[in-house]
């Protein structure tokens, strides 16, 4: 049996190491075969680092650690050829991934459903969702509270096939060989939602070209 260690950071509580542990060991299951411990958990570990900086709710660090990890590590299989599912991978990116990547990110997978693979990221993640725009994206059936702002990773970045940038200018990831779209548009921060949602109809005219574009159906 593989033996899951003990979380390296010193500071955090009984639970969250135990949370930690049981994330990797969740995390070890689904990628054995595919990668080693070691990558795994310091996947698991840079993961946590990238939020524990500015957590306002810090019990839930582990579990935002777990996801970020669970995605990274499925880039990193599509980027070395582990998995290869032929689905075409999109990635979002804006400033803070609070607010129009957020949205961008909830039309593609509401209308693409598992046709396809989309992610999203911030050059500088905020804290939290716009509340406007979750509160627009919920008037089209479409729930995003339950997302969070992340960065962007090597790893994400390379396994994408289109990367959508929006806004954040020289801060976004340009890699050689990459397909890259800008997409123009005003930043939802600080805006009510009457004035959000000609940006999300926007982002759904846009996403729903993209589809298109790649032969995706949209539901």
């Amino acid at each position: 049996m593989t033996d899951i260690h003990e979380p390296t950071h010193h500071d955090l509580s009984i639970d969250q190491r135990l949370a930690l542990k049981t994330a990797a060991t969740r995390l070890h299951g689904e990628f054995d075969g595919v990668f080693g411990t070691e990558t795994i958990e310091r996947f698991l570990s840079s993961s946590y680092d990238q939020f524990a900086s500015h957590a306002t709710i810090p019990r839930f660090l582990p579990l935002l650690a777990e996801r970020f990890a669970r995605q990274r590590l499925h880039a990193l299989a599509r980027v070395e050829g582990h998995h290869d599912d032929g689905k075409p991978t999109v990635l979002f990116l804006c400033v803070h991934n609070a607010g129009r990547s957020q949205m961008a990110l909830g039309f593609f997978q509401h209308l693409a459903e598992d046709r396809a693979v989309a992610w999203s990221g911030g050059s500088e993640p905020g804290h939290e969702i716009n509340p406007s725009a979750i509160a627009a994206m919920a008037e089209r059936g479409i729930d995003i509270s339950g997302e969070y702002p992340k960065p962007w990773t090597d790893e994400i970045v390379r396994a994408a096939d289109v990367v959508i940038t929006m806004g954040c200018g020289d801060a976004c990831p340009v890699f050689p060989g990459k397909r890259y779209l800008d997409w123009t548009l005003d930043d939802p921060a600080g805006k009510s939602v009457e004035d959000v949602r000609p940006v999300r109809d926007e982002i759904e005219r846009r996403v729903r070209g993209l589809l298109d574009e790649l032969g995706v159906p949209a539901r």
